[in-house]
């Protein structure tokens, strides 16, 4: 199988959580990691900085560049990518981690909320891979990876939260438009969803907390998929969106059992995530 050795990936919100997940699976095969996140600090409810994904990064066996930035300002992500490219060679692959989340009804969510998931879910995207492509152009297998849902137009996946799904499906929209624009470049631009819920502060802070958590998968699932995606031929493989469980099952790997946090539980028991 092939690796990420000597690549270098920026990825936006890798602070925690699934960001944090697949740094640190790129750090196994010997990747550098550009860990550009807005976390310097401990935070009483969100485990993790910058600089604890460092030290987490290097000891899987990779190099770290903690970055603090807000995806949000674009002198701060092109700042970060400047200084990744002068630490590391260059830039082989953008993960577009970083979201916003509230699932408030539309008479009920602030415009500050609504900004919020838009300024960093729908533009940060897009201005993370504005400013990447120029690096990218220069990789021999260059990737863009949103974490973002299948364009699934129905009206269950709106109705209850259209701020939020207009947030999260700008960023599905960016690898439509922008795997045929830079196709000619070689680069793939694809997303990567869950099947299920996913054991992270997300959903432990605004979804259900523990009760959640104990029928979601780890964030491994979706580590495991993006190193997939990642070490195919970026000319071949482009403007598809992947949902984690096909994309394991696509190299023959079926048996996910010990992706649950709760192994006990029948796949029946799992929840499912949004938009699939």
């Amino acid at each position: 199988m092939a690796d990420l050795s000597g690549k270098t990936l920026f990825i936006s919100g890798a602070s925690r959580g699934i960001g944090l997940a697949i740094a640190k699976r790129a750090a196994a095969d010997g990747a550098n990691i550009v860990i550009a996140a807005k976390t310097a600090e401990p935070h009483p409810k969100l485990s993790g900085t910058i600089y604890t994904a460092a030290d987490e990064i290097r000891e899987a066996g990779g190099q770290a560049l903690p970055l603090l930035v807000d995806v949000r300002y674009e002198d701060q992500v092109e700042a970060a990518m400047e200084k990744a490219a002068a630490e590391f060679g260059g830039i082989d692959i953008l993960v577009n981690n970083a979201s916003a989340i509230n699932l408030a009804g539309t008479e009920s969510v602030s415009m500050k909320g609504y900004d919020l998931m838009h300024t960093v879910n729908t533009r940060g995207t897009f201005l993370c891979s504005q400013k990447a492509v120029p690096y990218l152009r220069k990789s021999d297998n260059p990737h863009v990876l949103n974490l973002s849902p299948p364009l699934n137009m129905e009206i269950r996946w709106f109705q209850n939260h259209v701020a939020y799904s207009m947030a999260k499906y700008g960023m599905s929209m960016c690898v439509l438009g922008m795997s045929s624009e830079f196709k000619r470049d070689g680069i793939a631009f694809n997303a990567l969803w869950p099947r299920t819920a996913i054991a992270t502060a997300a959903v432990a802070n605004h979804l259900g907390g523990d009760m959640m958590m104990v029928r979601s998968r780890t964030v491994d699932i979706m580590a495991d998929a993006a190193h997939i995606i990642l070490t195919r031929n970026s000319r071949e493989f482009t403007g598809n969106f992947y949902v984690d469980d096909d994309v394991l099952a696509s190299e023959g790997i079926t048996d996910l059992n010990h992706y649950q946090v709760d192994t006990a539980l029948d796949i029946s028991e799992l929840l499912p995530d949004f938009f699939v």
